[in-house]
């Protein structure tokens, strides 16, 4: 049993993100592009026009990056700090990328490449269900490319792996998979189990050879 306190202050030393590999540092750039593709259309388009500067550690780029990132992380934990409902959104593209983070073996990809990929997957589920635009797609695509991340799964990731392994997934409720898809403009998601089954298996199918 314990008890959480919130914090007073929070300090971050952007030095310390010089001790990363670049292979890290990507691996964090994606819940950054992530941030901003469900919640932030004008941050994501900043992302779009200043991923070289954040690869190159640019400092002042980094930290507009992380001050973004903080502040639309914080506005959603105000309004949702026991994870009943709209935080849930933090986690798009982590249903389909937990299930590779498992079904390859912790370890061998990063968690941020798997949500890259997830993050792609999910966007795709979303134009099949026409709630976004084939812009939007283009757009996700191209800055997960710009920033040396994986945009599919490995190839021994099936169907049937994503299936059993999404199963398992915390938003599980009364045997339905909630998911968090794009809908409307770009900075707008919904955390839903209201969806066509078809379009979950039309995408699972496109990224899988089985």
């Amino acid at each position: 049993m314990g008890t959480f306190y919130q914090p007073q202050c929070v300090l971050i030393d952007t030095d310390t993100l010089n001790t990363l590999p670049d292979r890290e540092l990507v691996s964090g750039i994606a819940e950054v592009i992530k941030c901003g593709l469900v919640r932030d259309a004008e941050f994501f388009e900043w992302l779009e026009n200043n991923m070289y500067a954040l690869l190159a550690r640019d400092p002042s780029a980094l930290a507009y990056a992380i001050k973004r990132s903080c502040e639309n992380k914080a506005e959603v934990v105000a309004l949702d700090e026991r994870e009943k409902g709209i935080r849930a959104t933090l986690n798009f593209g982590h249903t389909f990328g937990h299930a590779i983070e498992t079904g390859v073996g912790h370890g061998l990809w990063l968690h941020g490449e798997a949500v890259a990929t997830g993050t792609v997957m999910a966007v795709d589920m979303s134009y099949r269900l026409c709630w976004i635009d084939d812009s939007i797609v283009k757009r996700v695509h191209m800055i997960l490319q710009k920033a040396k991340l994986p945009i599919a799964p490995p190839e021994t990731m099936t169907v049937d792996m994503f299936k059993s392994l999404m199963a398992m997934d915390k938003k599980v409720a009364d045997g339905v998979l909630r998911l968090v898809l794009l809908k409307g403009p770009l900075g707008n998601c919904v955390f839903t189990g209201d969806y066509d089954r078809k379009a979950l298996d039309d995408t699972l199918h496109a990224f899988c050879k089985s």
